[in-house]
């Protein structure tokens, strides 16, 4: 873990934890209330309330994350109290604040009532109480479907299908067939995984891999990904995931509707919008910036403001909320994200990350190309992660975008 003590002045403070709706965390416009619908999925009553909540207690913006968890931004210490009763009270939020520190469960957003995805996460809730003490920030993603679709999705341990025995080919009200593979327990950063035969065997293993990973000095590593332990040889990872599959396309769905929000966000009014039908049964939010409206009209309009286009950049850029949303980006992001995502409209080729600081948390991967801010200006960095090394410096957004328009065969832009 990080030492804060010892930082570089001036680096972005690490803070180890994640906010909650009980454990808000504070940032630049106020606390940061997050929202874990259960399952993945809310009604759409309990959609309706979300967005009343945000108009009510907050700014009116909500944000969708990359672990697929809802916030609310510009809340005050004096409306919170009042907006956690409205959580409660509309079932968005468990009343004993312990529950909230449990383990996130991260479910792919094509699970079923009764499928092996719906089962591994029914019988893993029943059990959290047999699992140890674990790091802020670990997760569990279940992924048994079809195709495995949260493999690039942040998550500690993973229960997905193997490769082995493939897919039973065919389509059903345009959703994939159930994958004939195992289920497979997979530690995060390993490329194979142990088969089980069932979904209670799998969450048995995955309790016993939570304990071995606090028992073999796990926490100091913090993610299982960085935990350089060997894995236990009662678990032996001997089969592959399948292949990837896509993520749910913008537009009409077997379900509904997918729609996109601009660099993951969207007015409560907006989004209001898109459930205020009756026909809308719930809505299943997705870590892609896109959101399931189950029940969406055929045929009818999305609301504007939301994404349609899997060609808009919005939809494909990484931004962080930036200045004056976070207290620790020293540059606002969200107006140069905007001009790039007009200057770039149907021409982007390359991965595009703007961070308001180097801790780059709206994404931890390499991108082709990467805006951080430092000190009030730009670095620019070619092909890294946010904390990586610039090709040039001290940038404002007017050099942000001369320098991109010089070099955009280069930056693969």
């Amino acid at each position: 873990m990080t030492n804060q003590a010892n930082r570089p002045a001036g680096a972005p403070r690490i803070k180890g934890w994640c906010p909650g709706a009980w454990r808000p965390m504070a940032s630049g416009d106020g606390l940061l209330v997050r929202v874990r619908p259960p399952l993945g999925r809310l009604t759409r009553h309990q959609m309706l309330a979300l967005c009343e909540a945000a108009e009510t207690f907050g700014s009116g913006l909500i944000e969708l994350t990359n672990r697929a968890n809802l916030q609310l931004r510009g809340v005050s210490d004096a409306s919170w109290p009042g907006l956690m009763a409205f959580l409660v009270e509309h079932g968005l939020v468990a009343a004993d604040p312990q529950e909230e520190r449990r383990l996130p469960l991260l479910l792919a957003p094509d699970w079923q009532p009764g499928d092996a995805t719906h089962e591994v996460a029914r019988r893993l809730e029943a059990r959290l109480d047999a699992l140890p003490a674990l790091p802020a920030k670990m997760g569990v993603a279940i992924d048994a479907g079809a195709v495995p679709l949260l493999g690039e999705v942040s998550a500690d341990f993973r229960i997905e299908r193997s490769l082995e025995g493939g897919l039973e080919r065919g389509l059903e009200g345009g959703l994939p067939a159930q994958s004939s593979g195992a289920l497979l327990v997979r530690a995060d950063g390993r490329e194979k995984g142990t088969p089980v035969d069932s979904p209670a065997a799998a969450v048995e293993l995955l309790i016993c891999l939570l304990h071995w990973f606090v028992d073999s000095g796990g926490i100091d590593a913090g993610r299982m990904r960085r935990h350089p332990a060997p894995l236990p040889p009662w678990a032996p990872a001997t089969q592959r995931p399948a292949a990837a599959g896509c993520v749910p396309a913008l537009g009409q769905h077997a379900w509904g509707r997918v729609l996109g929000l601009p660099f993951g966000r969207a007015p409560a009014a907006t989004l209001r919008a898109a459930v205020i039908a009756d026909s809308v049964g719930g809505v299943r939010v997705t870590p892609w910036r896109r959101l399931l409206v189950e029940g969406f009209p055929v045929g009818a309009p999305s609301p504007p403001g939301l994404l349609e286009s899997e060609c808009d950049p919005r939809l494909a850029m990484q931004v962080c909320p930036g200045a004056p949303y976070c207290e620790q980006a020293s540059v606002a992001t969200l107006g140069l994200a905007q001009e790039l995502a007009e200057r770039l409209n149907g021409q982007v080729a390359g991965s595009v990350h703007l961070s308001g600081c180097a801790k780059g948390c709206a994404c931890q991967t390499p991108t082709d190309l990467c805006l951080t801010g430092r000190a009030g200006r730009f670095d620019l960095i070619v092909g890294g992660r946010a904390d990586g090394t610039p090709v040039a410096t001290g940038l404002d957004e007017s050099d942000v975008i001369e320098h991109l328009e010089k070099n955009r065969d280069a930056l693969r832009l």
